[in-house]
């Protein structure tokens, strides 16, 4: 009975270890499988890297076409002339001769100092002049007849330029206690009052000279053919709507702004009625005139970034990042003068997402109408 026990156990033993040599051996083939499988699945994305997703935009063809369009842009109206009327001098302001907002000509006084510490030094000097005149006086007589030396006669001499020298100084300061106004204009509101004491070069009040107003605004560099001097501009303001001002172009500067790439023009705008005023925002129109050939694309095709502006291309189906200079802006359509050429396809909308070289793909195209 015991043998026939041990003999069983030593057959179920055997058959164990059968079962356990051949899963092992299955599991080392099927690891060896996957292992393989990894392995050529690694070198197929190494040769054939997976292309990025393509983002969808809406485009449209630049166009070429010819153009008069007028030159629109925007300034601020500014004096013929403006200063801060200040004083000269040091002092207390012992009187005020003007009213706010009062028109006053060239030469007019507008401020009186108080003069009595001046006018006492101008009786000091006074004094020592007329003294160093006896002195001098004296002095030539006795040189006349030999009984001084030449020093003490060169002394009087040189006391008597000096005596002379101070009294024209204070004489100077006394002039510089009475403020007037340098040229005709309009004065502001006064920021002092009577007894105040003002430090030299303290603002008193402004004055300005607007019977006829200056504008400065800018011109984009392509319009340099289109503008000159003496030529006519139309100039209106919020503060009168409906109404418009005729100016004169009187300057343009010679250097364009290598940043904005357009030009600083000066109008001058009559101002007989004074109804403008300095300050006030301007719109400004030039009347076209030559005709010019242009490029043109959506408005919404423009991506401002900073100080520039830039549109995305479309080549090749990917985006290309171009810099372009802008023109005049009319009817949703924008003037490019430099960075697109006619027939390029330009994304209308979309561009917020790309980078330059990013894959795109086109959902609706349109032409740009110049």
């Amino acid at each position: 009975m015991r043998k026939s026990v041990v003999v069983a156990i030593a057959l179920l033993a055997a058959a164990g270890g059968g079962a356990y040599l051949l899963n092992q051996g299955r599991f080392d083939a099927l690891w060896t499988t996957l292992q393989s499988n990894a392995s050529a699945q690694g070198q197929g994305q190494a040769t054939t890297p997976r292309r990025a997703p393509a983002l969808a935009v809406e485009t449209a063809v630049a166009k070429a076409g010819t153009s008069t369009a007028d030159i629109r842009s925007i300034g601020s109206l500014a004096s013929d002339e403006s200063v801060k009327v200040a004083s000269e001098i040091a002092g207390r302001i012992s009187s005020i001769a003007f009213s706010d907002g009062q028109a006053v000509k060239e030469g007019d006084i507008l401020f009186k100092l108080d003069g009595a510490l001046t006018q006492a030094e101008m009786d000091d000097a006074q004094a020592k002049l007329e003294l160093a005149l006896a002195n001098y006086e004296r002095t030539s007589t006795l040189a006349r007849s030999g009984n001084t030396t030449q020093r003490a006669n060169d002394e009087a001499v040189a006391n008597l330029a000096m005596a002379r020298a101070a009294v024209a100084l204070i004489r100077a300061r006394f002039d510089k206690l009475t403020i007037r106004a340098p040229f005709p204009g309009i004065l502001g509101i006064r920021i002092v009052s009577v007894g105040a004491y003002v430090t030299t070069g303290q603002p008193l009040v402004n004055l300005e000279k607007i019977d006829a107003l200056n504008v400065d605004f800018k011109v984009p560099e392509i319009h340099l053919g289109d503008i000159a001097v003496g030529q006519a501009v139309e100039v209106s303001v919020d503060a009168f709507p409906g109404r418009t001002f005729t100016g004169i172009i009187e300057a343009i500067d010679p250097l364009v702004d290598v940043n904005g790439r357009a030009l600083s023009v000066r109008a001058r705008v009559p101002n007989g009625d004074m109804a403008l005023r300095p300050g006030l925002f301007a719109r400004i129109l030039i009347k076209g005139s030559r005709e010019r050939q242009v490029v043109t694309v959506p408005e919404e095709a423009i991506v401002p970034r900073g100080q520039d502006t830039f549109i995305f291309r479309v080549e090749d189906g990917k985006a290309v990042e171009a810099r372009v200079t802008l023109g005049n802006r009319y009817g949703g359509l924008v003037e490019i003068a430099e960075g697109v050429e006619p027939g390029a396809v330009v994304v209308t909308a979309g561009q917020q997402r790309l980078r330059d070289g990013a894959n795109v793909e086109v959902v609706t195209s349109t032409a740009a109408q110049g």
